[in-house]
């Protein structure tokens, strides 16, 4: 695929960021079934219902600008879901498990907001204001998750897990 401007590039990464979301809805269930901690497995129910509505308002800013889904597979999430998928196999320990799943989520949490803050640079810069709006609250969500994930490993997780 050919990008010819700015607003191809945005709307390329737009697509990107479908994928990953729609990865991460298919990628959760299996995660909350592995973890054994009430909290966590809370969190990331509750992170599961945000996907799924970032999946939907993605699509919505998609139809704005007239784009398909397409047919993309975002390959950072690929990686990031099967290194998760990792750690929750190969760790038979449940608090470590726990502590392994957690950092498996941050990482997904950190490439979703180094996406989405891109992405609401560029609608910003673009001029797309109800996209610019729409895309800074899923980052508002995905760093809310993180700083939850970070105050269950600090307090629980992690002081289980050593």
């Amino acid at each position: 695929m050919q990008i010819n401007s700015f607003k191809e590039m945005y709307v390329s990464e737009l697509q990107e960021a479908r994928s990953l979301e729609a990865q991460l809805t298919s990628a959760l269930p299996e995660m909350i079934e592995k973890t054994d901690d009430a909290d966590l497995k809370q969190a990331l129910q509750d992170h599961l219902s945000e996907t799924q509505n970032h999946l939907e308002r993605v699509g919505e800013i998609l139809q704005r600008h007239g784009a398909t889904a397409e047919d993309h597979k975002d390959q950072s999430m690929v990686r990031l879901v099967s290194e998760a998928e990792k750690w929750a196999e190969m760790i038979k320990d449940r608090d470590q498990r726990d502590a392994g799943i957690i950092a498996s989520a941050q990482r997904v949490e950190y490439y979703e907001m180094a996406v989405y803050g891109t992405l609401s640079a560029w609608a910003k810069q673009l001029g797309f204001g109800e996209d610019e709006e729409d895309l800074r609250a899923i980052l508002a969500q995905e760093r809310a998750a993180d700083d939850k994930l970070t105050r269950l490993a600090e307090r629980e997780i992690n002081p289980s897990a050593a």
